[in-house]
């Protein structure tokens, strides 16, 4: 019960050429290339689409306005840890 032999092959085929048409096989044959093609060209872009906004998002320019965040951000930060510092050197050293 495994595998068809070529005689039960050769009865698949014939079965398809009465029902089908011998003219119409080889244009079967033919739709069913195109449909996996497609298919396959769009699953191929469902890819690219998801590494698409990565990309993007590298390659997008920085706006001035988040510089000058960024620069403010930058200053606040060096206070915070000056302060942090001259505290942590005025503190008794608890031992």
């Amino acid at each position: 019960m495994g595998s068809l032999s070529p005689v039960h092959w050769m009865i698949v085929f014939v079965v398809l050429v009465l029902l089908f048409g011998a003219k119409k096989l080889p244009d079967t044959a033919k739709a069913v290339g195109q449909s996996l093609r497609i298919l396959k060209r769009e699953t191929g872009k469902l890819g690219d689409e998801d590494d698409a906004p990565a990309a993007r998002a590298r390659t997008a320019p920085v706006s001035p306005g988040a510089e000058e965040r960024l620069r403010v951000l930058e200053e606040e930060n060096a206070l915070l840890r000056a302060a942090a510092e001259a505290a942590r050197r005025n503190e008794p050293e608890a031992r």
